[in-house]
């Protein structure tokens, strides 16, 4: 009717033995009750059914998703992405948003807790959002946080610049105007060096046609290398970026010693000229910094060039141009820090390219052009043509021009300066010049020169 006791117990102790959780045959007792058959049953199974309620508490770790070399990738490069989990995944899973089924199925590489999905070429197929996922045994982990998969190099490159400046102290504020004639519906903001997450803003649409999205950034700290790039899309195509703008760097200021700012040949000079703008410290600074007040664009950048046991930078902005035009100041840092110099002094470039409303202005001295050292002496500059100021240079003098503002009397435009007493140094040969207020940096036409002989004889 039934085995009996006796041999129920001994199939019993096999089936333990074969799932390695049973003393040996041996042990088993022969010859007991029904009972005995159960208990020796729950003996066997208890190890077993402990270790499974073990494998079904243990929490699975969340997997963490990236891309590599980032999540914006160029037209063709190759990218990976890398899904991170358990030191125990039997098996990794990439999904897509929008598909049901795993877009890829990997192993874990060697004994790590991470398996890579190389993508040789990116394409605009490839765009989209993404997470992951892995399997222990039975179990499966839940997702990952998404990832954002942009392509890049699909349309023109917008513009990036920083207002009012891209020089900023610690601690203050700047907006980033990233801005393109192409009709984008959003632009966005990413921090060089996958620092924090991409910023995106719709564009606004200027009147004059321009699309631009403004991104304020405050506060400004040195903490990290603060340069930016962005990119202009399209809402029907979210991940399909336009190419990347220039990268912009914005310049921290005011941490150490200021340099100093001079200009060959003067800071009075005509288009087509030469012209470079020096920057010196004492400071053993690796790299310099020069910016134009008001132009937006990113400062230019010099390694360190030693002169005469100081550190310093050339910059040469010939040959000139009226947009040379400008107030400018330079900055010392050093190549691992973010964090640069208090500026140097402003230093004005000249240029002299007013087309002539007239004749060009005359320069006259006031009692005659030969003095005595300790006389008095009036340089007067004069036009018959409007000029809001005039100004005089000598020849080189490094330093910046007089400058007065013009008065109208007996029916010339005129300025009046006065060398009192005269000096030695005062000889020399004189220039003046007419400026408007609208276009302070662009001068008239020189007048004659005008030789001024100081003389004890």
């Amino acid at each position: 009717m039934g085995k009996p006791p006796a041999a129920g117990i001994l199939w019993v102790c096999l089936f333990c033995q074969f799932l390695w959780f049973c003393p040996s045959v041996q042990a088993c007792p022969v010859g007991s009750s029904a009972m005995t058959i159960t208990f020796m049953v729950l003996l066997c199974l208890g190890p077993r059914l402990g270790q499974m309620t073990h494998v079904q508490a243990e929490t699975l770790l969340t997997p963490i998703i990236w891309a590599e070399p980032g999540p914006e990738v160029a037209q063709g490069k190759p990218v990976s992405i890398w899904c991170q989990g358990s030191q125990h995944a039997d098996q990794y899973f990439l999904y897509r948003e929008g598909v049901s089924e795993p877009l890829r199925r990997e192993f874990p590489m060697g004994p790590s807790n991470k398996a890579k999905f190389p993508f040789p070429h990116m394409t605009y197929n490839l765009a989209g959002r993404y997470f992951c996922l892995y399997h222990r045994r039975t179990r499966r982990s839940i997702p990952s946080k998404p990832l954002d998969l942009a392509v890049t190099g699909m349309f023109n490159k917008p513009s990036l610049v920083a207002l009012p400046s891209p020089i900023v102290t610690s601690g203050g504020s700047v907006t980033l105007q990233c801005g393109s004639w192409q009709a984008f519906d959003w632009f966005v903001l990413c921090s060089e060096g996958g620092e924090g997450h991409p910023r995106h803003l719709d564009a606004q649409h200027q009147a004059d046609g321009w699309f631009q999205a403004l991104f304020p950034v405050d506060p400004v700290s040195p903490s990290h290398r603060p340069t930016y790039r962005c990119y202009g899309y399209f809402s029907s195509s979210p991940y399909v970026w336009s190419t990347s703008s220039l990268i912009l760097e914005l310049l921290i200021s005011g941490v150490s010693r200021k340099p100093s700012l001079s200009v060959l040949p003067g800071p009075v000079v005509a288009p087509g000229q030469s012209l470079t703008l020096q920057c010196r410290s004492d400071v053993s600074y690796d790299r310099f910094a020069l910016s134009k007040e008001g132009a937006g664009d990113p400062p230019q950048y010099l390694a360190r060039q030693l002169q005469e046991g100081l550190s310093g930078a050339d910059f040469a902005l010939g040959p000139v141009r009226p947009s040379h035009g400008g107030r400018y100041t330079c900055y010392g840092g050093h190549t691992l820090s973010s964090k640069w110099s208090a500026p140097s002094d402003l230093l004005d470039i000249l240029v002299a390219v007013l087309p002539p409303q007239g004749p060009a202005p005359t320069l006259s001295a006031w009692p005659g052009p030969t003095v005595a050292p300790g006389e008095n002496v009036t340089l007067r500059c004069q036009s018959p043509s409007l000029f809001d100021a005039f100004l005089l240079s000598k020849e080189g003098e490094a330093g910046p021009p007089l400058h007065l503002r013009s008065q109208h009397q007996d029916g010339v435009f005129q300025a009046n300066f006065p060398l009192r007493p005269a000096t030695l140094d005062h000889g020399g040969t004189y220039r003046c010049y007419g400026s408007l207020g609208s276009t302070p940096f662009l001068l008239s036409h020189p007048s004659d020169p005008l030789e001024l002989v100081v003389t004890d004889d």
